[in-house]
């Protein structure tokens, strides 16, 4: 079962937001604490949790003191998608049992993800519909190409063009290919980073966050904008 091992509430009164952050392979909830502090900052009313993996890292033998959403030993193309769908069920029972927790609803909830975490992230809004309302997947990629865009969920994908574990045309043909489907998507590729959660990285989702409108945002605005009647001009009318 994923464990909250770090968690931030708002000092006074409920959460208006919740943010689920979820790290990757082989490290903890502590390694996602610099996201936190940034969501935090901007957004005091938030409930900002890192989660535990449920499972002990296995890549290594002992596997230290690191979790995994699912298991990286002898991973590939072919049978990547399988573990992550194996994992998903949970992933997404843990997602819906935080928002009943804070009486949350989906819109309200952001999933955060590096590398793995942003696997799964990625993964359970295609899977689950309404699950959240955006993702900030960091230097993760799809398990498999979208084959639909996940409704009314805004998609922003970050990543390092130095990255050597996940490369950055992940991103890209993530990206591409939602866009194709009609998803609300950004896409962030910044010169000179790894693979790592970069201060950046971070920058740049704070600013997407703050300034992307979601399609279902324009569409509200219109179905409640009034009619006003108005008279063609004569100009109108001789064209």
């Amino acid at each position: 079962m994923t464990t909250s091992a770090l968690a931030h509430l708002p000092e006074s009164g409920d959460p208006e937001l919740l943010y689920l952050l979820f790290h990757g392979v082989g490290a903890s909830a502590d390694a996602m604490v610099p996201l936190a502090r940034r969501l935090v900052q901007e957004y005091p009313q938030a409930a900002v949790l890192c989660l535990n993996a449920p499972d002990p890292f296995d890549a290594v033998p002992g596997g230290g003191a690191g979790h995994q959403w699912f298991s990286v030993r002898g991973v590939d193309e072919r049978n990547r998608p399988g573990r992550v769908a194996a994992a998903l069920p949970a992933f997404v029972a843990t997602v819906r049992a935080l928002q009943g927790r804070f009486g949350m609803a989906w819109e309200r909830t952001a999933l955060a993800g590096f590398s793995q975490g942003a696997i799964m992230a990625l993964e359970a809004v295609q899977a689950e519909p309404l699950l959240a309302g955006r993702v900030l997947a960091f230097a993760g990629r799809h398990a498999s190409a979208p084959a639909h865009a996940p409704l009314d969920t805004t998609v922003h994908l970050l990543h390092g063009l130095a990255d050597p574990v996940i490369p950055a045309a992940a991103a890209v043909d993530s990206a591409q290919t939602l866009v194709e489907l009609g998803a609300d998507v950004t896409a962030d590729v910044l010169p000179g980073i790894g693979h790592e959660l970069h201060p950046a990285l971070i920058d740049k989702a704070i600013e997407q966050l703050r300034t992307f409108l979601p399609k279902k945002v324009w569409r509200q605005a219109l179905s409640e904008a009034p009619v006003l009647p108005r008279s063609a001009s004569s100009s109108e009318l001789d064209d």
